[in-house]
């Protein structure tokens, strides 16, 4: 038996004679929260919809939760819950009433209790009798959590679940998940957020409908091979345009007063003050720890898949 919760091969998807997913190939163990990060149209939420049987693939092959993604998507579709970014509930439905109909289209059993169970668990209690549609933000992804886990799904698949709320709801949203993911659930989440990548064990970059990079944050930072330096001078403008013609610097950002650079190269540091100084331009260049972020920009300027 299999122990990856999502398994494919060769995954491909068009629309209009434009390629969205190009070949990918997934391997997605049981148990863990995994990050899926790209840059807007880089295939995150076709490859999303094509796992959880609600689009069908133009070619390739694969499995979800054990069930064949293309001859029992049924199967796949009872036991995955699948959160969209913006709120698939009803607006002019309570927030009970919501929870209600997803409980029905699953056939939950002893489903008022499993209702009032849910409404405690998600903190929605006192706003049950509430218009869905007059919720917070915060509070309307809660509920859009709510009805994605009412019917204890073994995967649950979210797509950029939190991009439009504030960092407290943030915070909440992903307690919830680490509840759901100690039972044991597999979760796949796309974001854009860094800090939300930070809390995922392993992280999945995408770029034009291919995987550039899989494996843990550690394995992926390793494998980068990049070095970053921060410059500090007051003739910030007149640095940027030296150091872009440099072929040794890969990127090149203004932060206020501050140039960010990297480079494979471990000495681009020093020669970069050098060069400042030789242009007359005082400028004192400090190396800057590399993270996820540093890994995602480098990654997505240079495709290449790695699989660690």
């Amino acid at each position: 038996m299999s122990k990856f919760a999502i398994e494919v091969q060769g995954l491909t998807k068009s629309f209009n004679g434009k390629l969205a997913v190009d070949q990918l190939d997934l391997s997605i163990p049981e148990g863990i929260i995994c990050g899926f990060l790209g840059p807007n149209g880089s295939g995150k939420t076709t490859t999303i919809r094509m796992i959880c049987g609600l689009l069908k693939a133009d070619a390739g092959q694969g499995t979800c939760l054990g069930f064949d993604l293309f001859k029992e998507t049924r199967n796949i579709r009872k036991n995955i819950g699948y959160m969209t970014q913006k709120f698939s509930g009803y607006h002019d439905l309570t927030v009970r009433e919501n929870l209600s109909f997803i409980s029905r289209l699953f056939s939950i059993q002893n489903r008022e209790e499993t209702i009032d169970q849910t409404l405690e668990k998600f903190a929605l209690t006192t706003r049950q009798n509430q218009l869905a549609g007059y919720l917070s933000g915060g509070l309307k992804q809660r509920l859009a959590l709510a009805c994605c886990l009412i019917h204890q799904p073994k995967l649950v698949l979210l797509d950029e679940p939190t991009a439009s709320v504030d960092p407290s709801a943030r915070r909440d949203f992903w307690e919830i998940l680490y509840q759901t993911a100690a039972q044991g659930v597999t979760i796949l989440v796309s974001t854009h957020y860094m800090d939300e990548a930070n809390r995922c064990q392993e992280l999945i970059y995408l770029s034009n409908g291919r995987v550039l990079a899989q494996g843990s944050q550690q394995q992926i930072l390793h494998s980068s091979n990049i070095f970053i330096w921060n410059i500090y001078s007051q003739q910030i403008d007149y640095a940027y345009k030296i150091l872009k013609k440099i072929p040794l610097i890969q990127n090149i950002s203004i932060f206020d007063q501050t140039l960010q650079i990297s480079s494979k190269h471990p000495k681009a540091g020093d020669l970069t003050q050098m060069i400042l100084h030789k242009e007359g331009i005082f400028a004192t260049v400090t190396s800057h720890p590399f993270n996820l972020e540093d890994a995602y920009v480098h990654l997505i300027a240079q495709p290449k898949k790695i699989y660690l």
